[in-house]
């Protein structure tokens, strides 16, 4: 298995957290269940014309093969075939904005084809980084065509910038009201904004925050109590913290224990 990160350059950085490649065409499950994090990704199968999409209940169905994968607000499920030879670019929060031609919004909950927001450049884009054989130089690449086709772009919305610092500062965050009110905005027009900037509503986007608090300490193997773990990620209590971790992932705390992988918001299931 090859697995590389790039942290793009400013003024990317400002827009974008981190490029990626994977090429695993052996991995040891079939499915995997991948948690909510709040954020918006592109990828890109290298391998093959198409991914799967894996709803729980049903059949798979094929779907592009690069796609915008919308901010969730519960986990999804994929197929690992779909790894064989991958590539993707993981946004910050209302980062992709700057790359969107619609709000950002639009997009949540599902995955759409790129083509739907980039046009032909991103069949241009695929077809070229398939001819590249070195995954470093792919990433490269990546980071290139996102410079040359958006840089007069790479900003995000100073009030929401200023918004999910205020939201993601400490365990208990300040309330959505008192954000609005310190942006200068009502409480119902900053919601709007946040949600087309970012994806999500503010307070969805808040419990996933806390949620994935929650996720990193599991992942990492924090040697503390349920009801002392609940405290420290912003729970009310362990009941709280127990009913929202199965509401964002399917599973409870202590399957994701047993099951976490390399990765902390990616559990194998089969």
């Amino acid at each position: 298995m090859i697995y590389i990160e790039r942290t793009p350059a400013a003024p990317l950085s400002e827009c974008v957290r981190l490029l990626w490649y994977a090429r695993a065409p052996r991995v040891g499950h079939r499915r995997e269940r991948v948690l909510p994090g709040g954020s918006v990704e592109v990828i890109v199968n290298l391998a093959r014309d198409f991914v799967w999409e894996c709803p729980e209940n049903g059949p798979e169905r094929a779907l592009p093969p690069s796609l915008v994968v919308g901010a969730r607000s519960a986990y999804e499920i994929i197929d690992t075939s779909d790894m064989a030879d991958l590539i993707g670019i993981n946004f910050r929060p209302g980062g992709f904005a700057a790359f969107s031609p619609d709000a950002v919004d639009v997009f949540s909950e599902h995955s759409v084809s790129l083509e739907d927001a980039w046009g032909s450049a991103a069949r241009t884009l695929r077809d070229r980084l398939r001819e590249i054989p070195d995954p470093g130089t792919k990433l490269g690449a990546l980071e290139g065509f996102l410079l040359e086709t958006f840089r007069a772009r790479l900003f995000r919305n100073e009030a929401v910038k200023f918004a999910l610092h205020r939201l993601g500062r400490g365990p208990v965050p300040a309330s959505v009201q008192r954000v609005a009110e310190e942006a200068g905005w009502s409480v119902r027009r900053f919601s709007q904004v946040f949600r087309e900037q970012v994806g999500l509503a503010p307070k969805v986007w808040c419990r996933i925050r806390r949620f994935q608090r929650a996720v990193r300490q599991l992942h990492e193997g924090a040697d503390m109590r349920w009801a002392e773990l609940a405290v420290e990620c912003g729970y009310y209590d362990q009941s709280h913290f127990a009913n929202e971790f199965r509401a964002f992932s399917g599973i409870d705390a202590t399957t994701y224990s047993a099951r976490r992988s390399r990765w902390a918001n990616h559990i194998p299931i089969e």
